[in-house]
């Protein structure tokens, strides 16, 4: 009878806290991994079978909820190629109001990116990138700076 009422309560204490996760992870913070190396040398920067992928903390509540991205922000977007796909790229330009931003990745020979299909519509951008969290040498906050021709570009973009 112990272990019935013990399991009872483990079982109560999951339905319990389930939703409650599931909505924070929907609108708060959720856990990527990041794959491809289209993003380095700022995420994944060692790339192979030796060496761990990053694993970092987004943010959904600043984008989903507050709308606050700016330039420079490593963001997750859904692919607006291919459905079902996420994307982890770079905020390059936000263009006023027309709803549209330019991302890319900071290795420009290896990211498909609005180099490739153009501004993105940034009812897309998913969530923010907070920080890495593994591998342990790599914790820390990710900033949000960019390469002088990430830079150079912007102007390019949005005329």
């Amino acid at each position: 009878m112990h272990n019935a009422s013990h399991l009872f309560r483990r079982v109560q204490s999951v339905l319990f806290w389930l939703p409650t996760l599931t909505v924070f992870t929907q609108i708060g913070l959720t856990v990527r991994m990041v794959t491809g190396n289209s993003m380095q040398p700022t995420l994944n920067p060692h790339l192979s079978s030796s060496h761990p992928r990053d694993v970092a903390l987004f943010n959904r509540w600043a984008v989903v909820i507050k709308r606050k991205y700016e330039r420079g922000d490593i963001v997750a977007l859904r692919s607006p190629q291919e459905h079902g796909k996420l994307l982890v790229k770079r905020l390059i330009a936000l263009p006023g109001d027309k709803g549209h931003g330019w991302l890319e990745g900071d290795d420009p020979f290896n990211s498909e990116d609005s180099n490739h299909f153009g501004p993105v519509p940034l009812a897309l951008v998913d969530s923010k990138l907070t920080c890495v969290f593994w591998p342990p040498n790599r914790v820390g906050i990710v900033g949000s700076h960019m390469t002088w021709s990430q830079t150079e570009r912007v102007v390019t973009h949005l005329v």
